[in-house]
């Protein structure tokens, strides 16, 4: 079980990782009203790639701890929903393919950061509060 927290753990680097590549090549391109191109649609599927990695690897976790003791108190249910919400907000931009570029770079840049802010808030919901260890505070 510690070998699928930790493994949970790593992911979400490469999560943010994916994520802030992500932006910054949107937001490059609409400052210089370029097109969709390859490398940005490969950031867009890594970082929802590794946000489906990521759920899976939870949800498995969630499971095994919670039958194995640790239960499955409210915190971790809304978890589980808010980051299953910010999954399937990271597989938005699958809808706007035959949007102009700068449209669907605009609509894949906010769909890539809300989910971002998903993460950020779903992960304040664990107890002890995650941020707070992270930054050691």
């Amino acid at each position: 079980m510690l070998f699928l927290l930790t493994l949970h753990s790593i992911v979400r680097w490469l999560v943010i990782l994916a994520a802030v590549a992500a932006i910054v090549k949107l937001v490059i391109g609409l400052i210089q009203k370029s097109d969709y191109d390859k490398m940005t649609r490969g950031l867009v599927s890594a970082f929802a790639g590794l946000m489906d990695t990521q759920l899976l690897l939870g949800l498995l976790f969630f499971v095994w701890s919670g039958m194995a003791g640790a239960g499955f108190p409210r915190h971790r249910w809304e978890h589980l929903v808010l980051m299953t919400v910010a999954v399937v907000v990271a597989h938005l931009p699958s809808m706007w393919k035959k949007a102009e570029p700068q449209t669907r770079l605009r609509n894949t840049l906010v769909a890539v950061a809300g989910s971002l802010v998903l993460v950020i808030i779903g992960v304040s919901m664990l107890q002890p509060n995650r941020w707070l260890v992270i930054f050691g505070l």
